[in-house]
């Protein structure tokens, strides 16, 4: 596996380009907390009693990527792919046969295809699939990377942990 690369986002960067740079910082360090483990550690839970593992986070943030860009802005009938009615949670629940570079493989395209969803609209435009439960309102794209950035911030936590009791290994 080769070590990822993050960049800084700009300090003075226009609006969107600030949002789509500090996604990507985000995305990237969840990618570098990966970096380096074996398939073993990877599928490692090492807060107890916690069963969450590095894999497991990784799953399901391609599940987000899905959900938000395909599902919710470009109304995709883009189905799940690792959760069902019987495993709502299977995104963080990895098998046997799991692998890395599957795992890491899926969520790269999701992440692919958000931009490829995101790049024609406006940070304004509207989402034309699924809407906001208690008010009906529609997500505008301002509000998904907003959003893209706080989930992948509040699981970079827990990877940070995870990862620190694997093998040591702390940072930004």
């Amino acid at each position: 596996m080769t070590t990822p690369e993050r960049t800084d986002p700009s300090t003075v960067a226009g609006e969107r380009e600030m949002l789509e740079s500090w996604l990507d910082y985000h995305r990237e360090t969840l990618a570098l907390k990966c970096a380096g483990l074996s398939e073993r550690q990877l599928k490692e839970a090492s807060v107890p009693p916690s069963g969450l593992t590095l894999i497991g986070l990784v799953r399901h943030m391609a599940e987000v990527e899905r959900a938000w860009f395909r599902r919710t802005l470009a109304d995709e009938q883009a189905g799940p792919l690792f959760y069902s009615d019987d495993d709502p949670d299977g995104d963080f629940h990895h098998g046997e046969g799991d692998t890395w570079d599957e795992t890491h493989a899926i969520w790269r395209a999701e992440i692919a295809r958000a931009r490829e969803v995101a790049a024609p609209h406006s940070l304004d435009d509207r989402g034309a699939g699924r809407r906001d439960r208690a008010t009906g309102e529609p997500y505008n794209l301002r509000w998904i990377y907003v959003h893209l950035i706080e989930e992948y911030a509040r699981h970079n936590g827990h990877a940070d942990l995870i990862r620190e009791r694997i093998d040591g290994a702390t940072g930004e």
